[in-house]
Order: structure tokens, then C-alpha cells, then sequence
């Protein structure tokens, strides 16, 4: 992956550069983000640059310093600027793109394949390339669902940093460093403390790269040796533009999506598959029940979310807490954010029939009914509830 496949987050991919550049780089990086922001797609642009064979991160290709004499400043602008990016062509490019470098190794939670297993990020390599490729976005519950793990909690074990231990400590066949991108780190546990001595007094030329969404959850002991890397959510600009571009929907949509996912693009992706879907006016019928043509078609229109199933249930809440942000935001004076005009219409109507206090109660509740839709509560007592 390089980085002009990411979406925005142009600061974080200049700081990124300039470290390898500069020489500045760390020998542990902790990248934090939220969910849905692509941080593990630039810690995968950021492998794949330092591996590239015409960039500063080659070891053939180390750039020699600008002369201050004798030189043009369009010579040196064109000398600067293959160096922003990995080529996405040479050989290095080619197998740090397909998830094959010899010298990037991968780490990531998983579930034992046989009872009493003991399972390594090695059994499921070949998964974990056909998940990047399909959903380089997606959170830990998709990567669980896609190696079919159901129920099970996946860890990262002790024998995974056994194994770290030993990669990690070989000479590197290719490129100039041998790199290690481990995802969610929080599921490390105190196993994590066989890694200690590994990353405070790494190998030569060795990269540790940590994609974590929770501090709170990481050892303190790890986190005091690695450089911290915050990655922002997305701008809804850059979300809308990439659904334009590389999801080829309308703009209109495209803005829609954009603001409701507030800067997750695994969010937009998941709301994408559900674009079809005319929550607005199922909101307003829904509202209508409660408020005008009472219980018999309340009935009727509960009986009908009961039946879309778990997933367009959660969007569909989300859609009604959006709007009720709008709502929020227009009571407190502050500009709204949305730049579709049918939901800063319906916002405005119920900032002027709702007061505040009303408006912060029903978000409450629609995220405690999404907490329990999500835990597969019966749709029907549900939403009579709320």
C-alpha cells in the first residue's frame, strides 16, 4: 500500500516521510487512532516506503545531499519529490503491496484452529492477505468474523512472542530493516513483557510498528518504549472524495456518507452497503406513530424493523442519533456540520420541537438500544421500549 491509496491524513504521512528522511526513526512506533481512521494503512504505506528500492528508505537508494550552489530551484524541487511516496514498482514495492516481503512480518490476533492449540499469526497468513486486500479498513470483530472465530476472543500468545523473538532477531534478506507491524497490541496481556527487552534494545536496523485503537488497554512498560504516532479521524472532505472516486457514487451520497460516518471509513464503507435504505422517511414514520396515528401503526412499523436484521437496525439508530447531534448543535449555536439538506431540514424541525434536555435523553437511550442490538437483543421488545 502506498500512501497516495490513503485518503487524507496528509500531516501524518509528512511526518512519516520526513522521519525516514531525516533519519529520525524511531525504533518503535505506536500508531493511536479510533477505529476506522487507517492507521494500520499507513503503518502498512510507511513498511512499504522504507522497503521501496527508490526511496530514501533503500539502502541503495539514500539521497545524496543538495548541494546550497550551482543548482536550480526546479533541479532541486524534482529531487524531492520521487521521495514522497514508495514507487509502487520496483521489487520491493510489488511484495510489501501483496503482504509478501520477506523482511515485513505481520502480527495480529487469533484463535486456536484445534482445541488446545496453540496458534501463531503465521497459521493464518494467508487470510490475513485476503482480509487486507478486502477490507484494509475493517476492525478486529471483521477480522474474526472473516477467520470464522464466532464467539472466541482472539490474543495474541506467548508463542506469537516467541516467534516475534526469532524473526526479529535474523538478518534481514532484502531491504536495509527488518520490520514487525503488530495490530491491536491491547491483545497482547503480560505476555507482552517477553517483547520488553526486545524493543528497548532492538536488533540493528529493526522497526517496530504497534497500530493500537486503546492506550488505556496497552502495558505501560511498552508503551514508555515506542514513539507515539496520533493518527486523527478522517475529514468527511476526504471520506466523501474517496467514496466518489474509488466507490464511484454521486456526491450527493457521497456527502451524506460522508458526515454520518464522522471520520471512521470503515463506518462509510458498512453505511455504503446499507445507501439503498430510506431511513429518513422510515425515521419520520416511525416518529409519527409515537406522536400522531398511534399504537396500531407503531405496531405495524416496529414489526418492519424487527425484520431488516441486526446490522441495518444499528445504521438506522445511528442515522436518528446523527440527526439529533444536528438538532444539538442548532440549539447550541453552533454551525451544523451536515451538508445534506434533507438532514439539516429534519434537524432543524426537531431542534424547534424538542428542548435540549429532551433531545440529550433520546440519544442516550438510542445508544443504549444500540448496545443491545448488538448483543442480539429481541428487536421487537426493543423497540416498543425505546
Amino acid at each position: 500500500m502506498r500512501f497516495s491509496d490513503i485518503p487524507g491524513q496528509k500531516e501524518t504521512k509528512q511526518q512519516l516521510v520526513h522521519m525516514v528522511q531525516q533519519n529520525r526513526l524511531s525504533h518503535a512506533l505506536l500508531f493511536l487512532s479510533r477505529e476506522g481512521c487507517g492507521s494500520l494503512s499507513l503503518a502498512l504505506a510507511l513498511a512499504q516506503y522504507i522497503v521501496c528500492e527508490k526511496t530514501s528508505g533503500s539502502k541503495e537508494a539514500k539521497p545524496k545531499p543538495i548541494s546550497l550552489f550551482g543548482e536550480e530551484e526546479d533541479d532541486v524541487q524534482k529531487k524531492i519529490e520521487p521521495l514522497i511516496d514508495s514507487c509502487g514498482e520496483c521489487s520491493g514495492c510489488k511484495k510489501a503491496s501483496q503482504l509478501v516481503h520477506p523482511d515485513i512480518h505481520y502480527s495480529y490476533p487469533v484463535i486456536p484452529k484445534k482445541a488446545g492449540e496453540k496458534p501463531k499469526s503465521v497459521d493464518y497468513v494467508q487470510q490475513w492477505r485476503e482480509f487486507m486486500q478486502q477490507q484494509p479498513y475493517g476492525n478486529t470483530y471483521d477480522w474474526l468474523q472473516f477467520i470464522n472465530a464466532e464467539n472466541k476472543q482472539g490474543n495474541i500468545t506467548s508463542e506469537e512472542c516467541l516467534d516475534i523473538i526469532r524473526k526479529m532477531n535474523l538478518k534481514s534478506f532484502e531491504s536495509e530493516y527488518k520490520i514487525l507491524i503488530m495490530w491491536m497490541p491491547e491483545m497482547l496481556g503480560k505476555e507482552g513483557n517477553k517483547l520488553l527487552k526486545l524493543i528497548e534494545e532492538p536488533p540493528p536496523d529493526t522497526l517496530f510498528i504497534l497500530v493500537a485503537e486503546n492506550e488505556s488497554l496497552l502495558l505501560p512498560t511498552i508503551v514508555s518504549r515506542t514513539q507515539l504516532i496520533k493518527v486523527p479521524a478522517f475529514r468527511p472532505i476526504d471520506i466523501e472524495a474517496s467514496l466518489e472516486l474509488k466507490e464511484g457514487i454521486d456526491m450527493d451520497k457521497a456527502v451524506k456518507l460522508s458526515v454520518l460516518s464522522e471520520g471512521n471509513y470503515r463506518e462509510a464503507l458498512q453505511q455504503l452497503q446499507h445507501s439503498a435504505d430510506d431511513w429518513d422517511q422510515l425515521l419520520k414514520d416511525w416518529l409519527n406513530s409515537i406522536l400522531k396515528t398511534g399504537p396500531a401503526v407503531q405496531v405495524k412499523i416496529i414489526d418492519e424493523i424487527s425484520k431488516i436484521g441486526r446490522e441495518k437496525q444499528k445504521q438506522f439508530i445511528k442515522y436518528f442519533t446523527h440527526i439529533l447531534q444536528q438538532s444539538i448543535r442548532i440549539q447550541a449555536g453552533t454551525p451544523v456540520v451536515s451538508q445534506s439538506t434533507g438532514i439539516s431540514g429534519f434537524a432543524a424541525k426537531l431542534s424547534r420541537l424538542c428542548e435540549l434536555s429532551q433531545l440529550e435523553a433520546i440519544v442516550s437511550e438510542l445508544d443504549k438500544a444500540a448496545y443491545y442490538v448488538e448483543r442480539n437483543a429481541n428487536a421487537k421488545m426493543l423497540f416498543h421500549a425505546l
